[in-house]
């Protein structure tokens, strides 16, 4: 079938993709909108590792407030063009990212940002548990390990599930993202405040 420009510029607009990436998904989907958004994806997601490398220094600062005030936070998300900066599926993936920042409250964005100190004290206090419940001396690494993972899926970002959808990670939703977008896409900083306490990443 013959596609029209009008769907070229839609589905750029929404996805931020190429204007021949557009025109192919939509040929591929027989014009369906929802079917080429998918195509995208399903395309996108094979080279979406690809672009990690790729230089990303525009972007979008997002401001939430939650809790009639009680929660707030600022959150930096990078892309590669001002383009995609603007764009409505880009602004949106940056606003959920805060959205999950206020709810998840993470400490890190990354488990490499851990401090080493701070995974020593957790490697210590798992250690510390093991031996006072008598877990033998072989088992003990297995259970420091498992302790230490379980500690870096709550503090890190990308490691938690996502809150619209716990059956996927905060990672795995940034890569469904660089594929649909087409650009690598870099979850920058954050800082969260909560009234009375402050923890955030810089």
């Amino acid at each position: 079938m013959e596609v029209t420009t009008e769907q070229i510029k839609a589905l750029r607009e929404e996805t931020g993709a190429g204007i021949m990436d557009c025109r192919t998904a939509l040929q591929q989907s027989g014009g369906d909108i929802e079917k080429a958004l998918a195509f995208l994806r399903e395309k996108g997601l094979a080279t979406a590792l690809k672009r990690s490398d790729r230089e990303a220094s525009e972007g979008y600062l997002d401001l939430y407030s939650h809790g009639d005030g009680r929660v707030g936070v600022m959150v930096e998300v990078n892309c590669e063009t001002d383009f995609v900066a603007r764009s409505e599926a880009f602004r949106s993936f940056v606003h959920e990212i805060a959205l999950q920042i206020a709810a998840g409250a993470p400490q890190y964005i990354h488990p490499e940002d851990i401090p080493e100190e701070v995974l020593e004290n957790e490697r210590e206090q798992a250690r510390q548990y093991a031996l006072a419940e008598g877990k033998p001396e072989n088992v003990i690494e297995r259970i420091i390990e498992g302790k230490l993972k379980k500690f870096e899926d709550e503090v890190c970002l990308v490691r938690q599930p996502y809150i619209r959808d716990d059956e996927i990670t905060i990672e795995e939703l940034l890569l469904q993202n660089i594929a649909s977008i087409g650009e690598n896409v870099v979850i920058r900083r954050f800082v969260r405040w909560e009234l009375g306490e402050h923890a955030g990443v810089e």
